[in-house]
């Protein structure tokens, strides 16, 4: 467990930007105390401070985990969001879309979501940006990047593609064996 790197920050922190913009602050400074970003086994954690120096007596190669996930550098030095990430990129999400009960398993199979399946979407969600996806009821169901904008989203065919599917809640249960 150590702190990311110079490089390893900046890669994760644009990752995390286009999902949640500039509040990444409120990750960070928190009133119920300190929160940082800790590397372990090529995977991010994010961990209470005090939290983290307790686990410091525990040997790295005992250390199975830390915190809560929030995804893993490839080994091209990408990082990938896991959807144990959800809860907070839902608290702090900049643009959301909400689909339709008709769409939402289609989306937790890991389909990504069409235009049929849209409820709602923020206003000015520009192409190519993280998004939450919510249900009608406010759950999220995972996240994913637009395929267009708000202004061309409204000019699809019901089969066009609106969201690119990244992750969703779904990946619990499809890939238990190799999340963690």
């Amino acid at each position: 467990m150590r702190p990311l790197t110079e490089e390893e920050s900046k890669t994760f922190f644009e990752k995390l930007s286009k999902y949640i913009g500039r509040n990444i602050v409120h990750l960070v400074d928190r009133p119920d105390g300190n929160y940082c970003f800790r590397l372990h086994k090529e995977r991010v954690y994010y961990v209470s401070e005090s939290i983290m120096r307790r686990a410091t007596s525990v040997g790295r190669d005992l250390l199975i985990s830390l915190g809560v996930c929030f995804g893993k550098f490839t080994k091209t030095r990408k990082f990938k969001l896991h959807i144990t990430a959800l809860d907070y990129l839902a608290q702090y999400a900049k643009h959301k879309v909400w689909i339709k009960p008709n769409g939402e398993m289609s989306f937790l199979y890991g389909n990504h979501v069409l235009k049929a399946h849209v409820g709602r979407i923020t206003e000015n969600t520009p192409e190519h940006q993280g998004v939450v996806i919510y249900s009608m009821a406010d759950v999220p169901l995972g996240f994913g990047v637009t395929a267009r904008n708000t202004i061309d989203i409204r000019k699809l065919q019901p089969t066009d593609i609106v969201v690119f599917h990244q992750a969703d809640v779904g990946e619990y249960l499809r890939d238990e064996d190799s999340m963690f």
